[in-house]
């Protein structure tokens, strides 16, 4: 019943998510670097997951961990908004190391013309903020559905799993428009990477807050702030190559997953493998339960 579940949803997910993605770029004449294009296939992994879970396996939302626990996770909620702000800075240190680029705010004065660098970089927190549960629509499917059930008992296999499908997932917008890479390959194997370092920082917040929603905020706090604002800072203000940026952005991904990974802390918050999906008398119980905190 696990692996029919799986099956379902990858199929469906994928199926659902390219065909949507060519549509409103060729049948609506949309370009998806447009937010509102992106609106139509931003929430397909959360629907397929609620029907996997409703009526393929019957097995309920009894591990969905849509609670919120803002009282017993408020600190995994701090980290998730202002973590994407602290590997920007990172990154932006690395840039400045490597003498790839000289610290200068001019680029986010002429991407906002009035308003002063700081209350840009607040105003785009509280813009991930609001965006979380947009970003739901993709954490519900992967981080608090696939995860848990494409390798049980085996976290680490399932994390990285998790997060090469979830990188292939998008990998359609490096050829509709979405992504201008100088070298596609390139492009897209940096593009993996980063995908999977998220997985394993989005992965950890889930088990420590046992709540999606932090995994959202960060996921937010991810599109929102720290790719953004590289974006404008070295794509636009130095002038780096998308191929550069990626992998400058990376060096502290890497290390914080790194840290994660060989610090223990992974290993101590993993929850046990779900139990086996068994028929469900009654209709789903929507945040009933949550990972141990």
């Amino acid at each position: 019943m696990r692996n029919r579940g799986v099956i379902v949803y990858l199929v469906l997910t994928f199926g659902l998510t390219w065909s949507l993605m060519v549509g409103v770029r060729f049948g609506l004449g949309m370009p998806l670097a447009d937010p509102r294009a992106q609106l139509f296939f931003a929430f397909v992994p959360a629907l397929v997951a609620i029907v996997v879970r409703r009526w393929v396996t019957r097995e309920g939302f009894a591990d969905a961990g849509l609670a919120l626990r803002l009282r017993a996770a408020w600190r995994y909620y701090l980290i998730a908004w202002f973590g994407p702000l602290g590997l920007l800075g990172a990154g932006i240190l690395v840039a400045v190391a490597g003498g790839w680029y000289s610290p200068d705010t001019s680029a986010l004065r002429d991407f906002a013309p009035g308003v002063p660098p700081v209350v840009l970089i607040a105003l785009l927190l509280m813009v991930a903020l609001a965006l979380t549960p947009v970003y739901w629509g993709e954490e519900f499917g992967w981080t608090s559905y696939l995860r848990l059930r494409i390798h049980p008992g085996r976290p680490l296999l399932a994390t990285l799993a998790t997060g090469l499908i979830w990188a292939v997932w998008h990998f359609p917008l490096a050829f509709l428009g979405y992504a201008d890479y100088r070298n596609v390959l390139i492009g897209l194997l940096w593009w993996t990477a980063g995908f999977v370092c998220q997985e394993v920082m989005l992965t950890w917040l889930r088990l420590r807050s046992g709540t999606i929603w932090t995994t959202s905020l960060a996921h937010a706090g991810n599109n929102m702030v720290l790719s953004l604002v590289a974006d404008i800072m070295l794509s636009g203000g130095a002038g780096l190559d998308d191929l550069v940026v990626m992998p400058i952005m990376l060096v502290p991904q890497l290390a914080v997953a790194a840290w994660i990974l060989l610090s223990g802390r992974y290993r101590a918050a993993a929850p046990a493998a779900p139990p086996a999906a068994v028929p469900v008398a009654s209709g789903p119980r929507l945040g009933a339960g949550h990972a141990p905190d």
